[in-house]
């Protein structure tokens, strides 16, 4: 099994938001891992703080 997590920060203007959106997506995605059976095709959008898409999870076989 592979859990692939792609996200783009590069409309972050500085260093530090970017670590910090990161951060966020990390900690809610660790918690919200729960809900899902983790099988290969799961997978969720990812949205940024301003709940804009930036990206996507997924797990492969």
């Amino acid at each position: 099994m592979r859990f692939v997590l792609e996200v783009d920060v590069d409309g972050f203007a500085s260093a530090e938001e970017k670590r910090e959106e990161l951060g966020r997506i990390l900690r809610y995605w660790a918690g919200n891992l729960r809900h899902y059976a983790l099988q290969p095709g799961d997978g969720a959008a990812v949205s940024d703080s301003e709940y804009r898409k930036i990206g996507s999870w997924s797990i492969r076989a």
